[in-house]
Formats: C-alpha cells, structure tokens, sequence
C-alpha cells in the first residue's frame, strides 16, 4: 500500500510518516504542491495525503490535477475544521477530509478505507498453498501456524499470493513493497525473501524464477 504524503511542516511530516510507516504503509514525502505533482507524474499512489495549505502550488491546485488524472485517493488534511472548508475541499474532489489537531488511530483508519476503495475487488482475504493472508488485519498463518512477519515480509507475500502462481519481479516487489529510496541495486529483495522462506518452513514455497524473479508455489 504505497502512500504519498505532502506536507510542508517537516516536523509534523516526519511523524506522520513514520506512524504510517509503523502501519505498514509504504510512505514517500512531497514538502511542496510541485514536488507532489512531479512524484505522482512517476509513481502511481493508492491514496494522498494532502495538506491543503502548501508553499509552490497550493494544495487546492494540487488536489484538482489530481482528481483530473483519477489514479489516486485523495484525503485532504487542514488546520481549519469550519464547515465551509470541510465542504470547499470536497467540492474540489477529494475523497476524505480531515481537519487538524487529529487522531493518528483516525488518520489510519481513513487511509485504510481509501486504500480498499482504490484498490481492484480482491478477497479480503488470501490463501495460497496453506497460507492464510489477512492485509486488513495484518495477520498471516501457515496451516494454522502464526507468522511473525516484518511489514517488508508482509508486503513481499501478499504479493505474491496475489500474483497467483504468475511470476514477480524483484524490480516490481522493490516498487510496490519499498519506497522511492530504496537503491535499484539493493539486495533488499533477496535478504526478505530468504527470511520469508524460513518462516515459512518446509515445505519450500517461494520459488526462485532465474532471471525473472519469484512465485509461490505448493
């Protein structure tokens, strides 16, 4: 679940950031309306989270371009919580709206709604050779057996249960379960599935594709 977050005060960003991080989230940060707008002409994010008072090009500005291109979720974040701003930021087409001070558990559970509203139908639920995957709930179990796995874990095998026996890429779980830091030539991908592939046990699940990358098999 990969996240745009634009927020200028860059304290309040980085807070923001690493709580959705904790969340399980994939966050990038845009300190500016321009930045925003150049992140998403690259990377296809499933919801933005938009202060609407932004230096560059005004959140406002922001929001409607987006809303024009119709790939992301919008939910709007501003300091003013009056009735006529709840409903002006609507109007412009995002999708939520949330005034500030907020609580972090609301922020998190509004990203959550629009991320299954952007999202493609799927069932809420995964299950692949064993495996039980819940992405609401964070929860994964092999035959019964509870998995403890990191949010990388996580990302890298919902995945591929997703993909459906298809094989994924390292390049595709590096964009989809990383984020725009993350070095193309990083080993990342490989150390994750290896811990995966223990915790997992026997019998062996992931298979490795030479040259293409992963599938779960079983």
């Amino acid at each position: 679940m990969r996240v745009l977050l634009v927020e200028d005060e860059q304290p309040l960003a980085g807070y923001i950031e690493a709580g959705l991080r904790k969340h399980g989230f994939t966050v990038d940060v845009a300190l500016d309306g321009q930045s925003a707008l150049d992140k998403c002409e690259i990377t296809p994010y499933e919801v933005v989270v938009l202060d609407r008072d932004l230096p560059v090009v005004h959140g406002d500005a922001v929001c409607r371009r987006l809303v024009q291109r119709g790939v992301s979720r919008v939910l709007m974040l501003t300091a003013s919580n009056a009735v006529e701003d709840r409903v002006g930021g609507l109007m412009l087409g995002a999708d939520d709206y949330l005034g500030k001070p907020f609580a972090f558990s609301e922020l998190v559970a509004r990203v959550h709604a629009l991320v299954r509203r952007s999202a493609p139908a799927r069932p809420p639920v995964l299950r692949a050779a064993g495996v039980t995957l819940d992405p609401a709930r964070r929860s994964a179990e092999r035959d019964g057996r509870l998995l403890r796995l990191t949010p990388k874990e996580f990302g890298v095998l919902e995945r591929l249960i997703a993909a459906g026996g298809d094989v994924v890429s390292a390049e595709t779980l590096l964009d989809k379960v990383w984020d725009e830091y993350a070095d193309p030539f990083t080993n990342a991908v490989r150390i994750t599935v290896g811990t995966l592939r223990r915790k997992l046990g026997d019998p062996p699940l992931i298979e490795t594709v030479t040259g293409a990358g992963y599938r779960m098999g079983g």
